[in-house]
């Protein structure tokens, strides 16, 4: 039996549902993941509210990314891989004690390396890796602005720039700046209503690049404070999460801006980074991905790189760890953790061979009136 998480619909994160149920069989290509960790990220936040742009239909399992050992492989998938621990870009299924993945998505996590830590690192490591190298190429003695510099992405991307010998200008709220300055940034308050003004005494000429994982009307700004040859990198829209309507409305305003901005005469460059994108030819996308992640996985593991584990929650807490990620009190990733999950799936396994279902709080959120159940 396997044990994992349910988003029935938009409901608050007490609404989360608890499922077993058999463990499937992998089929050609895949493999069957016994889940170690896998992380809270901005991506689920959205997706319980139906604000993610291509989210699946309710219900599902939610989990971007996972760290995890293979205990079975289906038809041509090497058997050696068993045993061997992996991390994995997902998107949706994460957050389960099983979960069958495409071989060729697995990215092997170097020995020594804990589970909780290699997670951070998935989504995070790959999204800041391909942001700086890969979009904005950013070179060594450059100046960067990071938004939100002591979340997942940004604490990564601090600590990634920095590395590459690039000066970081970081926003966060005041409770932050001594982890973002430990990271190696220079921390500017994120409410400050001079911001701008405070970046342009760091950075006179402009910065050579913005990360914005914002969006909304302050990316006019963003834009603004690039030099002459500089790189904005949008990678979400995080001021219209709580915002009623439609999740394409957003995002589609955005592509817009940004195109409109690239025509402009002004040596300045703005890209709206996608994770997923090129995934139409597999196999290159594949490759990319487990060059890029192994980088990061590579710093980390020769302690050139730290990771930033906000906490660490058990798989049944996952309304807490929900909470916790979205308080905006953390430097760092929540990881769900697996462990007490597995045993609880294996006592109900002897009990039931067609699995349960129930609430991970004790009420269910509620939407348009109606209990999550």
């Amino acid at each position: 039996m396997l044990t994992e998480i349910v988003l029935p619909g938009q409901v608050e994160p007490e609404g989360l549902q608890v499922r077993t149920r058999p463990l499937p069989e992998p089929g050609p290509g895949q493999a069957l993941v016994e889940v170690e960790a896998s992380g809270v990220s901005f991506a689920e936040q959205q997706m319980r509210r139906g604000k993610y742009y291509d989210q699946p239909p309710f219900p599902f399992v939610p989990g971007y990314d996972l760290v995890g050992k293979v205990v079975a492989t289906g038809a041509g998938v090497d058997p050696a891989l068993r045993g061997g621990r992996f991390a994995v870009l997902t998107k949706t299924g994460g957050w389960s004690t099983h979960t069958l993945v495409d071989a060729g998505d697995l990215v092997p996590v170097p020995d020594g390396v804990g589970a909780a830590e290699a997670e951070t690192v998935v989504v995070n490591g790959i999204t800041a890796w391909q942001m700086l190298h890969r979009v904005a190429k950013v070179r060594s003695g450059g100046t960067i602005l990071v938004l939100g510099a002591n979340g997942g992405v940004g604490s990564t991307l601090v600590q990634l720039a920095r590395h590459a010998g690039i000066r970081v200008i970081g926003t966060a709220s005041p409770r932050h700046h001594a982890a973002v300055r430990a990271l190696g940034a220079v921390p500017l308050d994120y409410r400050d209503p001079d911001l701008t003004a405070r970046v342009r005494e760091l950075a006179p000429g402009g910065v050579d690049a913005v990360f914005d994982h914002v969006g909304g009307e302050g990316i006019i700004d963003s834009f603004r404070l690039l030099t002459r040859g500089g790189t904005l990198v949008s990678y979400g829209t995080a001021a219209t999460r709580d915002v009623a309507g439609s999740s394409r409305m957003p995002v589609l305003k955005l592509f817009g801006r940004l195109l409109l901005w690239n025509l402009l005469p002004n040596g300045r460059g703005a890209h709206f980074y996608n994770l997923w994108a090129g995934r139409r030819r597999l196999d290159s996308y594949q490759a990319r991905m487990r060059a890029d992640l192994g980088q990061v996985l590579a710093l980390l593991s020769s302690g050139e790189f730290s990771a930033q584990v906000a906490a660490r929650i058990p798989l049944s807490e996952a309304a807490k760890a929900m909470r916790l990620a979205e308080s905006g009190t953390v430097t760092g990733k929540v990881v769900l953790v697996m462990g007490a999950e597995k045993q609880a799936a294996e006592d109900t396994g002897r009990d039931s061979a067609e699995g349960g279902l129930r609430l991970v709080g004790r009420g269910a959120g509620r939407t348009d009136g109606q209990s999550a159940r």
